[in-house]
């Protein structure tokens, strides 16, 4: 069975010496000194470990099933849903209005991926809670948010979004399911939505699903549709619970991975709802939850990928498999073990620069939307928005490689379910379609987000990036980081530059390299990433910091990305700059 070890130290460095959150001029940060996220994390890992690590296996063999129009979720779940509920894990940036404890959002999102490492099914429960819970503070009206909220923050009650029909996905605007007005100002929700991820459980006494509908007469496609709020129980005036909606499972979904999360069918008819912010304005409403959602799964790439790659790492350390050809390494044994051979430390090596580069990427990502909301930094609020799509998309598709190879290490071992790796991949691999698959994401950077604001972030990206080539100009240290970045960097901008030039007069010109572009600033932004913790662990080396090993692993370890993972970004640009014609030169008919 797999075992799981919070990656603390890596946590803390990177909040303390890389984003220096404690120096940051945002409210609540000058309490975050090392000492107390030290104290979050540490328990946050002691959960993840004692508790939710040992449910991963249960969850996936077990599974969720559908009693009497009732889901159960596995053994040992109901339980430990109590232990994170009473710690106080739902609420830790929740606002204190409302029960929550007010921390920043960086320090829950640091706090979360212990936890999704540990059971990813598990954790989406009070992950998909808490983006109904920002959806209802955001847009919602103050009896809404003084009816729900509360119960949200404590997951007393869980939130889901219902978006996907059987016939639509990404095109929304095509959605069946409509809302009628009442007299007393609620709707009639009627219709059915797919894959509703924790649709519905035994967790929490009550489930209030955002579900997205059309009100009859309202604008065609997507400018028709609004947000509502159903709740699987019906709420009293007085805050209590009164009778069951019209609403029902249909079924459980039989998934790849993810088992021990309940994936339903949810049948809508003639449900109570009400309305959330203005009718037709729906998808503003619902892609708070969305984007939210987004860096949440930009953390399950990753945090997949780490769970795996400790397990591989602890197996190459252990398994002895031939001699390594410079001379025996273990010379009373019988052989030398799997991590002496150059193939599987390039194999580690890739999935240890990635997960480290990704973690810095997503907390920064979430420190951006601390500065958006609690300064109300427009700058960072476009940004993040830029950063979105790569984080969820290149996160995920290289998470899910990662998982492979980790499976790899293990050779025929890895594919047996025993050993765990089998899961691992298999939860990994929804990250990679929900929430917007990952071509949509390539799609809504090229198409949308690279043009938002006139460029202006884009530009900033990468003015960016320049600032901090320059800022290490006199450092001869810090040559093997900053000039593949720059190199990277011009590639990147090169790509750009073509999708201007050739979209233009074809747009399939740009759509065709959406994905090689999304994946290019991926490797850029890890550059960029990789960059900053190697300037943070050179100064900390110069003060004579005692944990010399640690920060001269992060320092190799960057080196290794820089020389062998950022020279991709040549390839893509190649690829991106082939044009549309290969892509669309077969006919339909001849595939």
């Amino acid at each position: 069975m797999p075992v799981y070890t919070a990656p603390t130290k890596d946590l803390q460095f990177l909040l303390h010496d890389v984003l220096e959150i404690s120096k940051q001029p945002i409210e609540g940060f000058d309490e975050l000194d090392r000492d107390f996220t030290s104290a979050i994390l540490e328990e946050a890992g002691k959960l993840a470990s004692d508790v939710l690590a040992p449910l991963n296996v249960i969850g996936d063999k077990e599974g969720c099933t559908l009693e009497n129009g009732v889901v159960r979720t596995p053994t040992g779940f109901k339980q430990a849903f109590d232990q994170v509920r009473d710690g106080g894990w739902t609420a830790i940036d929740c606002d204190p209005a409302y029960g929550g404890q007010g921390l920043p959002y960086v320090i829950h999102t640091a706090a979360q991926e212990p936890m999704v490492s540990a059971n990813m099914a598990f954790n989406m429960y009070q992950g998909l809670t808490h983006g109904a819970y920002s959806a209802i503070w955001f847009h919602g009206s103050d009896e809404q948010k003084q009816t729900y909220l509360p119960k949200l923050t404590t997951c007393e009650w869980t939130g889901t979004m219902n978006l996907t029909e059987p016939h639509c996905g990404t095109d929304l605007g095509l959605m069946r399911t409509k809302a009628e007005p009442q007299d007393d100002g609620s709707y009639r929700v009627t219709g059915q939505k797919i894959f509703i991820s924790a649709g519905d459980h035994d967790l929490a006494e009550n489930i209030i699903h955002l579900v997205l509908a059309k009100i009859p007469g309202g604008p065609e496609g997507i400018k028709g549709v609004s947000l509502f709020i159903v709740p699987k129980v019906l709420v009293n005036a007085d805050g209590s619970l009164g009778e069951r909606n019209a609403l029902s499972v249909g079924k459980l979904e039989e998934k790849m991975g993810i088992h021990g999360n309940a994936t339903c069918v949810m049948n809508y008819d003639g449900a109570t709802g009400f309305l959330v912010g203005e009718a037709h304005k729906g998808m503003r409403a619902m892609f708070t939850m969305m984007n939210e959602a987004r860096l949440g799964v930009g953390l399950q790439g990753y945090a997949q990928a780490e769970a795996a790659y400790r397990n591989a790492l602890a197996y190459a350390k252990d398994r002895l498999q031939g001699r390594d050809v410079t001379g025996a390494k273990n010379p009373n044994g019988p052989a030398d073990p799997l991590i002496v051979h150059p193939d599987i430390r390039r194999n580690l090596m890739e999935q240890k620069s990635f997960v480290e580069g990704a973690r810095a990427l997503t907390l920064w990502g979430a420190y951006l939307i601390d500065r958006a909301h609690k300064l109300g930094d427009a700058d960072a609020d476009g940004l993040i928005s830029l950063l979105t799509p790569v984080i969820k998309g290149f996160q995920t598709d290289v998470g899910f490689d990662s998982c492979i190879q980790a499976q790899q290490v293990f050779g025929g071992h890895g594919y047996i379910e025993e050993w765990g790796m089998s899961q691992f991949a298999r939860d990994a691999r929804i990250a990679m379609i929900y929430e917007g698959a990952n071509g949509i994401q390539a799609l809504d950077l090229v198409g949308r987000k690279l043009a938002q604001d006139g460029g202006k972030h884009i530009m900033a990206f990468f003015e960016l990036v320049k600032s901090e080539c320059q800022s290490h100009a006199e450092d001869a240290r810090m040559a093997d980081f900053v000039t593949p970045l720059k190199t990277a960097s011009k590639q990147l901008q090169q790509a750009g530059m073509y999708f201007m030039q050739s979209g233009m007069k074809n747009p399939n010109n740009a759509l065709a390299g959406s994905y090689d572009f999304m994946h290019m600033m991926g490797h850029v932004c890890l550059g960029l990433m990789w960059t900053r913790m190697a300037k943070a662990a050179f100064d900390a080396l110069d003060t004579g910091t005692e944990d010399r090993e640690f920060y001269d692993s992060k320092i190799k370890t960057g080196a290794f990305y820089m020389a062998r993972q950022l020279p991709s970004c040549a390839s893509h640009l190649a690829r991106i700059e082939s044009g549309a014609e290969t892509v669309m030169a077969l006919d339909a008919e001849c595939f």
